[in-house]
């Protein structure tokens, strides 16, 4: 059974930048999709980040040109490098991965991290 950790969160200014990691354990096989979500609490999960197994990404329209998808296919780590960070950013990230999909990803993940938060303060 796939287990996936995120690490990196924290606190930052309006501007500055993180980077969230993603480990995954318990599953060799090292392309499949991958993404990152987000939520914040009385709203909906947001889709931000997705990484299918050729290392193509895409965006949502809220972090497009700021946030950037990547994975070490090695040593089988999810990244996110976020960028110009504003307040609005505020909010639980998960890491999440579809072990049985290499292509056409979408963020109906069945395999979710625990979250991490990201508190960007203005």
């Amino acid at each position: 059974q796939v287990r996936l950790v995120e690490s990196g969160g924290g606190s930052m200014q309006a501007g500055g930048s993180l980077k969230l990691s993603c480990s995954v354990y318990g599953y060799d096989y090292r392309k499949f999709c991958m993404g990152w979500l987000r939520q914040v609490p009385g709203k909906e999960r947001e889709g931000i980040a997705v990484i299918d197994g050729d290392g193509n990404s895409g965006y949502s329209d809220s972090v497009k040109g700021r946030f950037t998808i990547s994975k070490d296919f090695v040593t089988n780590v999810l990244y996110l490098q976020m960028d110009s960070l504003q307040p609005e950013d505020t909010a639980m990230y998960y890491c999440a991965a579809d072990v049985s999909r290499y292509a056409s990803c979408s963020f109906d993940f069945p395999s979710w991290g625990q979250g991490i938060q990201v508190t960007v303060s203005s």
